[in-house]
């Protein structure tokens, strides 16, 4: 067996080489329903996030929420720290259930999911997630909520260290609409398909919301909704046990053939295409 920590169903701890070497499905793609964290120490590769391609080199740190797909490729003596948790071990301590989207990293956009850390964050978040591995051995009424704490302390230290100059940062304003229309997004894009729906929810203007899209992520509110579609399609084509019928009617398109139109205009080729490439590529 594989030295695996585990302190309850909510937090589990390992070492990422034990956890390749004894799971080799999580070389394919596949999803968690969990909050996965990866320090990587030794080795190199490839590793996958929601189809964003990523180096694997020590001293990156890799954020994955739930839902997000995932794999691992071309990997040499790669090692590291990993911890998965639930969101309901911060429940008890912070009342606010949108907490952790705070942190950029923990947003769901691949590129903010990769981290390098220079030396002396390195070494900070090194020491805390030694100090998890240490609480999940205990197993007494006050390991959660420190490994909590501890896990709050790595969130709040890379943020500040990879914090933009005052002078470009977003007006808070401005922060809280965005968070809150891809909020939004994540929640109802199977069935509200219109920037106005939105605009409505957020009591703005569909004009003002398609402008403060342009302006801070450079494509208009109607892409970011068709994107998150297009995503959530690509997770399930690559898990072969369902079939294009079936992901047509999760995503609440009218029939097939709408799908398939709407997925070969936006990924430019049709999902039995690209089902066929994810299935090429981890072979």
């Amino acid at each position: 067996m594989i030295d695996r920590l585990q302190l309850h169903e909510d937090i589990i701890t390992g070492r990422l080489a034990d956890l390749l070497n004894e799971f080799e499905q999580l070389h394919a793609p596949h999803r968690h329903s969990f909050y996965n964290i990866v320090l990587i120490t030794h080795g190199s590769g490839t590793k996958t996030i929601d189809f964003g391609h990523f180096d694997i080199r020590p001293g990156l740190i890799y954020f994955v929420i739930p839902g997000q797909i995932q794999s691992w490729s071309k990997i040499q003596k790669v090692d590291g720290y990993v911890i998965n948790f639930s969101e309901k071990v911060f429940r008890s301590l912070i009342a606010d259930p949108y907490y952790l989207e705070k942190f950029p990293f923990l947003s769901g956009f691949p590129n903010s999911s990769v981290i390098r850390l220079k030396k002396e964050v390195l070494r900070e978040v090194l020491h805390l997630v030694k100090q998890i591995f240490s609480e999940v051995n205990k197993k007494d009424g006050f390991s959660v909520d420190l490994i909590c704490f501890h896990l709050i302390s790595i969130f709040v230290s890379i943020t500040r260290h990879n914090a933009a100059p005052v002078r470009n940062q977003i007006p808070e304003k401005k922060q809280n609409i965005l968070f809150n229309f891809r909020k939004l997004v994540n929640q109802f894009y199977k069935e509200k398909r219109l920037p106005k729906d939105y605009a409505a929810m957020l009591y703005i203007t569909p004009n003002h919301l398609n402008a403060l899209c342009k302006d801070l992520l450079g494509k208009p509110a109607g892409q970011i909704i068709r994107d998150r579609i297009l995503l959530e399609a690509k997770r399930l084509l690559v898990n072969m046990d369902i079939s294009i019928a079936e992901i047509a009617y999760q995503l609440n398109f009218t029939d097939n053939s709408y799908f398939t139109k709407f997925f070969k205009k936006y990924a430019g080729l049709t999902p039995e295409e690209f089902r066929k490439l994810a299935a090429e590529t981890t072979q």
